[in-house]
C-alpha cells in the first residue's frame, strides 16, 4: 500500500465528519415534507433580472491563502508537515491558478466567489473533500480525474453539463439548484463509488441515464420530471425523492429495485391511486408520500393504498396502525371471494 493510499485511510474517520460539513443540511425522509414552500415560488413571480456584469479580476494571493490555511498533518513520505485543509469563503475570487503549488490540500471550501475555473484543483491529488457552492461555474470541467476525491459540492453555480466528471472514489456529489435538464451525459462507468447524488432544484425532465449500480440515495426534487426511465439500474437504490416534479403515472419502477424503502412522490399530478399498482414490483417500499397530488382526494385514500401495497409501514407521515392492517386484508379477502363467486357464476 503506498504511502498516499496510508494517509488517505488515516483521514477516513475526519472525511466522514466533512461530509456533514460539506453537504448542505438538505431534505432527509421526513424532513425533505416539511420544507418552506414560500421561498420555492419567489423566484417564479420576481421580475426577469437585468444582465449580470462579469466581477472584476480578483486572483487569490499568497497573503489571502494565509489566512485560510488550518490542520497541519504529515505528507505522504511522513518526513513533512503540511497544511491541509483551505477555506476560503466570500472573498470574491475569480482566479485560484496559485492553488496548482499546494498539492497536499485535502479539504477546501471556496464557496461564496465568482470562479468559472477548476482547473487548478487538477493538481491537488491528496484531495478528499471539496465544496465550491454559490459560484459561477457553467460546467464541472477541469477536475481531472482526483484519485481520492470523495465528497464534491457544487451547489448553486450555473452547471449546464455532466461532461467531465471522473472521480473513482466519489460518494457524494451536490449539484442542488443548478441549470441541468439532461442526466445522459454522465459517465458512470467512472463514478463506480457514488452512493448520494443530489439534483434537487434543476431543470431535468426525464431519469434517463442514471447507470449508477452502488447508488443509495438520490434527491430530484423540485425538477422537471414527467417520464421515469433507467431506473432498473439502481438496485441498491434505498430512497428516492421525486417531489414537486410533472409525473402523471407511475410507468419506470421495475423488479429490479430490490432495495428501494423510501419513496416520496409528494407535489406531482397522479390523478388516481391505480397507479400505485405499478410499485408492486418493489419489494421493499416501507414508506410512500403522495401527499398534494390529486389523488389523495380519492375516498379511502389511505386503505386502499395500503390493500395495493400491504407491506407499506406508512403512508405520508402516519404510519398504519394494525386495526388499519386489519380492515385491508379483511377488505381484500372479501373483494378475492366476491371476483371468485363472480366468476364462477359466469
Amino acid at each position: 500500500m503506498s504511502d498516499v493510499e496510508d494517509e488517505v485511510q488515516d483521514e477516513e474517520q475526519e472525511s466522514e465528519q466533512q461530509l456533514e460539513e460539506t453537504t448542505p443540511d438538505i431534505a432527509r425522509g421526513d424532513e425533505e415534507e416539511d420544507e418552506d414552500e414560500e421561498g420555492e415560488k419567489e423566484g417564479e413571480e420576481a421580475e426577469e433580472p437585468e444582465k449580470e456584469e462579469e466581477p472584476p479580476h480578483v486572483p487569490l494571493t499568497e497573503e489571502m491563502l494565509k489566512e485560510g490555511l488550518s490542520l497541519l498533518c504529515k505528507t505522504g513520505n511522513g518526513l513533512a508537515h503540511a497544511f491541509v485543509r483551505l477555506e476560503l469563503k466570500d472573498k470574491e475570487l475569480t482566479d485560484i491558478s496559485v492553488l496548482q503549488s499546494f498539492i497536499h490540500l485535502r479539504y477546501v471550501d471556496l464557496s461564496q466567489n465568482a470562479l468559472h475555473d477548476l482547473s487548478p484543483l487538477g493538481a491537488l491529488t491528496h484531495l478528499l473533500s471539496l465544496r465550491v457552492d454559490q459560484n459561477r461555474l457553467l460546467s464541472m470541467k477541469g477536475l481531472g480525474e482526483l484519485p481520492y476525491l470523495q465528497i464534491v459540492s457544487l451547489a448553486q453555480n450555473r452547471i449546464q453539463t455532466l461532461q467531465g466528471l471522473a472521480l473513482p472514489r466519489l460518494e457524494s456529489l451536490n449539484l442542488i439548484g443548478n441549470k441541468l435538464s439532461s442526466l445522459e451525459d454522465l459517465d458512470c462507468s467512472k463514478l463506480c463509488s457514488l452512493h448520494t447524488l443530489e439534483l434537487r432544484g434543476n431543470q431535468i425532465a426525464s431519469t434517463a441515464g442514471l447507470n449508477l449500480s452502488n447508488l443509495k440515495e438520490l434527491y430530484l426534487a423540485q425538477n422537471n420530471i414527467k417520464t421515469l426511465e433507467g431506473l432498473e439500474s439502481l438496485v441498491n437504490l434505498t430512497s428516492l425523492h421525486l417531489r414537486d416534479n410533472q409525473l402523471e403515472t407511475l410507468d419506470g419502477f421495475s423488479e429490479k429495485m430490490k432495495a428501494l424503502q423510501y419513496l416520496n412522490l409528494r407535489g406531482n399530478l397522479l390523478a388516481t391511486l391505480q397507479e400505485t399498482h405499478k410499485l408492486k414490483c418493489l419489494p421493499m417500499l416501507r414508506a410512500l408520500v403522495l401527499r398534494e397530488n390529486p389523488c389523495e382526494e380519492e375516498e379511502g385514500y389511505r386503505m386502499e393504498t395500503l390493500i395495493t401495497l400491504p407491506h407499506l409501514q406508512r403512508l405520508d407521515k402516519d404510519f398504519f396502525e394494525d386495526e388499519e392492517r386489519t380492515e385491508a386484508a379483511e377488505t381484500q379477502r372479501m373483494r378475492l371471494e366476491e371476483g371468485m363467486a363472480e366468476s364462477s357464476n359466469e
